[in-house]
């Protein structure tokens, strides 16, 4: 106990621990196995990184993404961790470097991709060294029903089976119940005892906006939100990738397109950019982000609707990270959901599979369509009861309003009916709206019944309703042709007129207004002193290859900001200053702050 602790304060600069985090370090410190389901920026790390610490031998961690290895290792390092990496970027002199570190006790905690691990030459490594324990991240990457699936996971059972007396956690962020299932299986971690944190993220707060020129609505979100902040821009194309970093680029943003077209070089090349510069914008595909550990990403904005809300939470999990106020922004429209079906009907999956995920994509719609506070759909959505309303998220500062759209209903299905369940979202708004169109007068449309009735609401308006007819099971989707709109059983009652339907009413979402939920989350200060602070981390970041955040977190500097330490005992009071940051920071940061207040005083 007395050692953990120990560890905690001197090395990671914490006094206390965070939810299930003393639990974890001290089940892991006795020798058992844990299956840890934690939310991003919640602290899983250290739930592997203390027991690595105190127990004998080296913690070995398993890590999927190699890009990131070398940043996690150099957070360590910047600690006065002996820390090191194997993976495919070392060279074989650097390979035998860190073995021969690993076999004579030099390394604490080592950091190794899947690929590598599984080599016969890596495994006899292992059996000839002490091991503190093994830890699995992203764990949902075992399972095939997890958002990441990757094949060599699968084969981490072998951990169990060669080295069953030794200590193994597997953490991941997101995962529902047949994933979490999965995950145990196959790692054989049938007796593990498991975590299972509040998924949570009370920093971030949730917005979503009908889709009406999306990127003047991301460049408008930008300028008055995050004009000098670090974020991430989800595309569902790579194509839309690259044309919208490019036009970000035209407004002034210093923007670079992700996605698995580019080349190995040009990814990591825009990715450590992205990572070592404090106010970047990354536009990706899901290809993007899996382990970033970067702090201080203000804002994940989604230009498409994600796939599932897995998918999203863990996209979103991006942001805030240091516990700071972050945003998930995310404009949709129903061509989106169009799209998706069709990728996922064009799919190599078996049936089976697809029926979850088209569950899913009903999921992400329901909580885009909800008019109930987002975060309790969220997290009643990973089974986690949530008593909102939050008072953080759009639809809580902004409650929606809502109307009997039981007319307009009948009218939106009246019209699918008489053009033959045939045509899509356009057509039909075309037909209602009375706007004689090449296609209306090729099929004759103009002569319906439903020409012409639904002048009353603009073209946007009808776009709106068909979507919550969508998201309310009244009409399905025809994937196999041109995404034509079909009636379902549940609409006949609205088309007799025997039921009625409450619609939302699409308003302009106005910058937020402070709220309770706010506090305790201090804002980012944008005076002179903080300007200062950033700039000297950057310039410390710089001058040693690393990222700004490895240096200190965001949320490190505010306490700086706030407190303003004058001498080092009072430095090594602030939250993530340890004896390490200590020595080598203090007393640069500690001038600066002094100097800044010298010259605010003379003014």
């Amino acid at each position: 106990m007395n050692a953990m602790y120990d560890v905690l304060r001197t090395i990671f600069g914490y006094d206390e621990f965070r939810g299930h985090q003393h639990d974890i370090v001290s089940h892991l410190i006795q020798g058992q196995d844990a299956f840890v389901l934690m939310p991003t920026g919640a602290g899983k790390s250290l739930c592997y990184q203390i027991p690595s610490l105190v127990r004998k031998g080296v913690g070995v961690v398993i890590s999927p993404l190699i890009a990131l290895m070398q940043d996690q290792v150099d957070a360590l390092l910047q600690l006065g961790v002996k820390a090191g990496l194997l993976n495919s970027t070392l060279s074989a002199n650097e390979v035998n470097k860190i073995e021969n570190r690993v076999l004579q006790g030099d390394i604490d905690i080592l950091y190794i991709s899947p690929e590598r691990l599984l080599m016969p030459r890596c495994l006899d490594l292992l059996t000839h060294t002490e091991i503190a324990l093994f830890a699995i991240d992203e764990a949902h990457c075992v399972s095939q029903w997890g958002h990441d699936f990757r094949p060599e996971y699968m084969q981490l059972s072998i951990l169990k089976s060669q080295f069953p007396h030794i200590p193994c956690i597997a953490l991941t962020a997101t995962a529902d119940e047949p994933t979490r299932r999965d995950i145990i299986s196959q790692l054989g971690l049938a007796n593990a005892k498991q975590f299972v944190s509040s998924f949570d993220r009370p920093n971030i707060q949730y917005c979503v906006v009908e889709k009406n020129n999306p990127r003047e609505q991301l460049h408008h979100f930008l300028t008055t939100e995050y004009p000098q902040e670090a974020g991430i821009v989800y595309c569902l194309s790579r194509k839309k990738v690259e044309e919208t970093a490019t036009w970000l680029q035209e407004k002034g943003w210093d923007a670079l397109p992700y996605h698995a077209g580019l080349s190995n070089q040009l990814r990591l090349k825009h990715q450590q950019h992205f990572i070592r510069e404090e106010a970047s914008i990354i536009v990706a595909t899901i290809a993007f982000g899996m382990g970033i550990d970067k702090s201080n990403v203000r804002f994940v904005a989604h230009l498409d609707l994600p796939k599932s809300l897995e998918n999203y939470y863990q996209e979103t999990g991006r942001a805030g990270r240091d516990g700071m106020p972050a945003k998930a922004w995310l404009s949709y429209g129903l061509s989106d959901l169009i799209t998706l079906q069709q990728m996922l009907s064009n799919s190599q999956a078996d049936e089976k599979h697809k029926r979850i995920e088209r569950r899913k994509l009903e999921a992400v719609l329901g909580f885009c369509e909800t008019t109930l506070c987002r975060r309790e759909v969220l997290l009643n959505y990973f089974g986690e009861t949530y008593q909102g309303p939050c008072g953080y998220c759009d639809n809580c500062l902004q409650p929606v309003t809502t109307w009997d759209g039981k007319i307009a209903a009948q009218m939106a299905l009246s019209c699918i009916y008489r053009t033959g369940q045939r045509f899509g979202v356009k057509h039909l708004i075309d037909v209602l709206i009375g706007k004689v169109t090449p296609q209306v007068e090729r099929f004759k449309h103009q002569h319906v019944s439903t020409f012409g009735i639904g002048k009353d609401y603009t073209a946007q308006q009808w776009s709106s309703i068909y979507r919550q007819l969508v998201a309310a099971n009244l009409i399905t989707i025809d994937i196999s042709g041109f995404g034509s709109l079909r009636l379902t059983e549940k609409s006949l009652p609205i088309l007799r007129g025997e039921q009625t339907i409450a619609l939302r009413k699409e308003t302009p979402k106005t910058k937020k207004t402070k709220n309770k939920r706010e506090k305790g989350n201090a804002s980012t200060p944008t005076d002179k002193l903080w300007a200062a602070l950033k700039a000297k981390r950057l310039a410390l970041a710089k001058d040693q290859g690393v990222p700004p955040y490895v240096i200190f977190h965001d949320s490190t500097l505010a306490e700086m900001h706030a407190k303003k330490p004058k001498t080092l005992d009072e430095f090594a009071e602030i939250s993530g200053v340890g004896e390490s940051k200590l020595q080598r920071y203090g007393r640069e940061f500690i001038e600066l702050i002094c100097q800044q207040q010298a010259e605010l005083n003379f003014a």
